[in-house]
């Protein structure tokens, strides 16, 4: 996991359909950076890397995850790994 200083820009967010209004949500969006000639530059849809932001800040940090630990935190929540009981 990293976290950027500066969100990407230009990325699709999404929020769970379980998301209500008002509550705490995250926002993810599938991203990939690469130099090209010095310009650094985001690509829509490419499945590189996943970022994370708090619904409620979205000018604030944005987690990165690589697609690998995204898929197995995903793979997790569908098991019930992080239910609380």
């Amino acid at each position: 996991m990293r976290t950027l200083e500066m969100g990407p820009a230009g990325l699709a967010w999404r929020t769970s359909s379980y998301c209500g209004n008002g509550s705490s949500c995250v926002e993810v969006a599938a991203w990939r950076a690469h130099d090209r000639g010095g310009d650094r530059r985001i690509e829509r849809g490419a499945l590189g890397r996943v970022a994370v932001r708090d619904s409620k800040d979205r000018g604030g940090p944005v987690l990165a995850f690589s697609a690998g630990a995204w898929k197995n935190f995903v793979g997790g929540v569908r098991a019930g790994e992080f239910e609380l009981n």
